[in-house]
């Protein structure tokens, strides 16, 4: 069973402070990195075929080839001494590596 990934409220209060009109976040999943599969997070526009995720006004946007490797997963926002950052708590992911954008299943 597939679940929706979630989105945090700190990750919707962040996308509110740097938010671009229309645009909202894209979170896709994409081959390559160094562990097989990457994560792209951008502001994009809108497809028909996405997924979207609404809170606090703002929209976070997951295409459907996308959306299997993110099932059940938890976008949140970070910031830490190395900076600040959208990070993907991904219960699919056997493995990933230290950059924190690559992973794999």
């Amino acid at each position: 069973m597939n679940l929706p990934p979630k989105v945090t409220d700190r990750a919707f209060a962040r996308l509110s402070e740097i938010a671009a009109g229309p645009q909202a976040l894209r979170v896709a999943v994409e081959g390559g990195g160094c562990s097989g599969f990457q994560y792209e997070i951008k502001l994009d526009d809108i497809a028909t075929d996405d997924l979207v995720l609404e809170g606090m006004g703002q929209k976070v946007v997951v295409d459907s080839v996308s959306l299997p490797f993110l099932s059940g997963a938890v976008i949140d926002f970070t910031e830490e001494l190395i900076g600040a950052r959208f990070v993907i708590e991904n219960p699919n992911a056997t493995s990933s590596c230290g950059c924190g954008t690559s992973f794999s299943m």
